[in-house]
């Protein structure tokens, strides 16, 4: 797999791919998710490809504070595969790179799967409530 950067040209491949890995939500615009990651911070909006084929996507932030993840995906015919992990690992030395200190990741409770997956990757629950409040509606 080689991970870059996404560009423009991927985005319809990464909106399919994000469909197949059962990420998006009736009340989130993917494709708003989209433009605003590629406004603010879009060297760390990765892609993993094979062939020239994105099989992998993760959006990446830091505030200066925390480091962030959203939208992890790896097609469901390459999960399993270690491919997640090379993903996160190239996050982690990215934002390692910018001084980043901590990692925070959201995952719905109920997703016992990616709960796995992280805990795989040494990421522990930590004592506090994710709170939110939308202030752009996507609907």
């Amino acid at each position: 797999m080689k991970i870059r950067s996404f560009t423009e040209r991927d985005r319809a491949s990464v909106l399919a791919l994000w469909e197949a890995c059962e990420l998006t939500r009736p009340w989130n615009d993917p494709n708003a998710d989209i433009d605003r990651k590629i406004r603010f911070q879009p060297e760390l909006f990765f892609v993993g490809s094979m062939d020239d084929a994105v099989m992998a996507s993760a959006m990446a932030g830091y505030d200066g504070h925390r480091g962030s993840v959203f939208y992890l995906a790896v097609h469901p015919d390459f999960q399993g595969l270690s491919y997640g992990e090379k993903l996160m690992l190239h996050i982690e030395q990215v934002l390692t790179g910018l001084g980043c200190p901590k990692l925070n990741i959201v995952v719905r409770r109920s997703n016992d799967r990616v709960l796995r997956f992280y805990d795989k990757q040494s990421y522990e629950p930590d004592d506090v409530v994710s709170i939110g409040k939308r202030l752009i509606s996507d609907t």
